[in-house]
């Protein structure tokens, strides 16, 4: 009797699709903990790592389009480094990759309830985050066509908004305020803030999550990443630079809602832009995390297709949605969410994305060698130099996030390797797993 076919997913996603959900994935980052960065290295030194990142994230995606597109799977980077290294490969890059995914939301989540408290205190910031996971978990079970309508829509005004922020306060900028006390810690602060710098585009990569849901994948998928890095790059700087130049930097550097308060101090906080600025903000927020709760289901989706997670978490409903995974997951952000420790978060979170761009740039270089003949759509510009520069700094800001967090970096490779302690004394890591065959059908 033949065995069932495995799980599918629907494809709908067009390349404007990708530009929002690329954008959106990414776009809270603009709206907060990127501003943590001040608080280790001021505005020089963070303007300094942002363009370290932004260098290293324009040859990461470059060169990442290639792996998505010669293999548009839905556990993204995991089915990269499961063809180049094997099965250890496939879960030391899946666990880095849900810890991106999966702590994202919960810091985002944190940042929506700081917005909505900062417009009215009556609403307390954990119930209003709890709430968040309980909405978007709702509209992801709708399903994917309908999610990516609502992210187009909610990425859109998010951006206009930012591009309307820039405006309103761009005539306050002055070079005096942005270079008062610029560098304070030294370039040892540089280093420090890199998982900030991080953030503004961090989640980016989740576009590879939903390479089974697009219409030809392999034309529609770099125009996505492409578009979708540009507009980064300009709203990152744009908004880094414009805000650190209206104010004293370090009262902006420990909260959830720089951009508000950066419109209140020179518009007043009563005034008519900052509040509609604050309310419309949401989007921003929401586009993220509703992008991310995309990103996060579909990695423990292929996971539990692959037989790395239980298998009922690679169900899907009527709609063709993985819905457990989208249950399981906000479960996992809920238990963040009860650290209350955004900045921790977020770091952990990068922490994560960082290790699996290493990982990732290394299955590049290992499926060039080991599958030449392996259809590649879509081939990374100035081969080997971008990889290269983007395997550099990936593994730079790796080693500055466990220098400067050394307890978190426990918290997270320990948990790896518990994780790859069992899956080696279970004997898994001998099997052909699901996902292998998986891998063969997704390219026909």
């Amino acid at each position: 009797m033949p065995s069932p076919p495995p799980p599918a997913l629907q494809r709908v996603l067009r390349p404007v699709h990708l530009w929002a959900i690329a954008v959106g994935l990414v776009i809270s980052g603009e709206y907060f903990g990127w501003n943590y960065g001040w608080a280790v290295s001021g505005t020089v030194g963070f303007l300094l790592a942002t363009l370290l990142v932004t260098v290293m994230y324009l040859t990461f995606i470059f060169s990442f389009t290639e792996l998505t597109t010669a293999i548009p799977h839905a556990g993204g980077p995991f089915a990269y480094a499961y063809r180049a290294f094997g099965p250890l490969g496939g879960l030391v890059s899946g666990y880095a990759t849900l810890v991106d995914f999966l702590l994202a939301p919960p810091a985002i989540a944190f940042a929506l309830g700081s917005y909505a408290h900062f417009l009215n205190p009556n609403f307390s910031v954990l119930p209003t985050a709890i709430t968040c996971y309980a909405v978007f978990i709702g509209i992801n079970l709708v399903g994917i066509k309908e999610s990516a309508r609502f992210t187009l829509v909610v990425t859109t005004l998010a951006v206009a908004e930012l591009l309307v922020f820039m405006g309103l306060i761009a005539p306050h900028f002055t070079l005096k305020n942005f270079l008062t006390n610029p560098l304070p810690f030294g370039p040892a602060g540089v280093f420090a803030a890199l998982p900030f710098a991080v953030w503004f585009y961090l989640a980016i990569e989740g576009v590879a999550m939903v390479a089974e849901e697009v219409e030809d994948p392999r034309r529609n998928i770099p125009k996505g990443y492409a578009y979708g890095i540009l507009t980064l790059v300009v709203l990152a700087l744009g908004v880094m630079v414009l805000t650190g130049g209206i104010t004293d930097w370090r009262r902006l550097s420990t909260i959830d809602y720089p951009l508000p308060e950066a419109l209140a101090i020179v518009l007043g906080k009563d005034s008519g832009w900052t509040r509609l600025f604050t309310s419309i903000g949401l989007f921003g927020l929401v586009a993220s995390f509703h992008g991310n709760t995309i990103g996060y289901s579909r990695q423990v989706f292929a996971l539990a297709r692959s037989g790395y997670l239980p298998g009922f978490l690679s169900r899907v409903n009527r709609r063709r949605t993985p819905h457990w995974a989208l249950i399981a997951g906000g479960l996992v952000g809920f238990v963040a969410l009860l650290t209350g420790r955004t900045d921790q978060v977020i770091i952990l979170s990068v922490l994560g994305a960082v290790t699996m761009y290493v990982i990732s740039m290394g299955s590049l270089f290992v499926l060039r060698k080991k599958e030449p003949n392996l259809a590649r759509p879509f081939r990374a510009p100035f081969y080997p130099y971008f990889p290269l520069v983007a395997l550099g700094l990936s593994g730079v800001c790796l080693g500055a996030i466990v220098y400067y967090n050394p307890g978190l970096s426990l918290l997270f490779f320990g948990g790896l390797f518990t994780w790859l302690g069992g899956f080696v004394a279970l004997g898994k890591h001998k099997e052909r797993i699901n996902g292998e065959a998986l891998l063969e059908r997704v390219e026909q």
